[in-house]
């Protein structure tokens, strides 16, 4: 069963089944060449909205090892997607002009897609220098994407491509993540089940 939150902007019902903190487990299993990789970590992840058209996301990310060995983390931001109108802020600090668009459920409905679900634009950021703008579509408790875009510092690791799938099932946020890097194709990355926590 999914349970919405229906407190935020009228734009975010869609994915207001994603809202709270969720914890859990997850693994990372890459074969690079003849060599694979594989780890167990820990995870939290938060979606919270402020108010604005769009969730706060955040992950965090641990060993499942003596010490808890702080991981990996990102952040970013989802949101429907669609055209930008005069009533939203931006870009930069410029205020909005205009009436604020999609603010009933009606109005976001029109932005459904032919086969039942909404477009939606996920940015997600990095701290070893990656940036990820995936689009994708959420359909009821699935969400399906794929990167439109990856930008790298000069320093960062060599990454190209990526998929990610979230669902909810039975209860619990389940996610897998494909991405193509280090001169390897997109495969098989990373998985994770979590929980939401009260």
């Amino acid at each position: 069963m999914i349970e919405l939150d229906t407190s935020g902007p009228a734009e975010l019902a869609p994915l207001s089944w994603l809202v709270g903190l969720w914890e859990g487990t997850g693994v990372v299993d890459y074969t690079i060449g003849e060599e694979t990789r594989s780890v167990e970590f820990g995870q939290r992840i938060s979606f919270t909205h402020d108010g604005l058209p769009h969730l706060n996301y955040s992950s965090y990310t641990w060993l499942l090892d003596e010490n808890q060995t702080p991981f990996v983390a990102e952040t970013g931001y989802w949101r429907l997607r669609r055209p930008a109108a005069d009533g939203d802020p931006g870009p930069g600090l410029l205020p909005a002009v205009g009436t604020k668009p999609f603010t009933t459920a009606d109005e976001v409905e029109t932005l459904r897609t032919p086969n039942g679900g909404f477009e939606i634009e996920v940015s997600i950021v990095h701290p070893s220098g990656i940036s990820e703008i995936y689009i994708g579509e959420v359909a009821g408790p699935r969400i399906d994407l794929a990167t439109d875009v990856v930008m790298r510092t000069e320093s960062a690791k060599e990454y190209t491509a990526a998929t990610r799938l979230y669902g909810l099932v039975d209860a619990h946020l389940l996610w897998a993540w494909d991405i193509a890097a280090l001169g390897q194709d997109l495969r098989n990355h990373a998985s994770g089940r979590l929980a939401r926590v009260e």
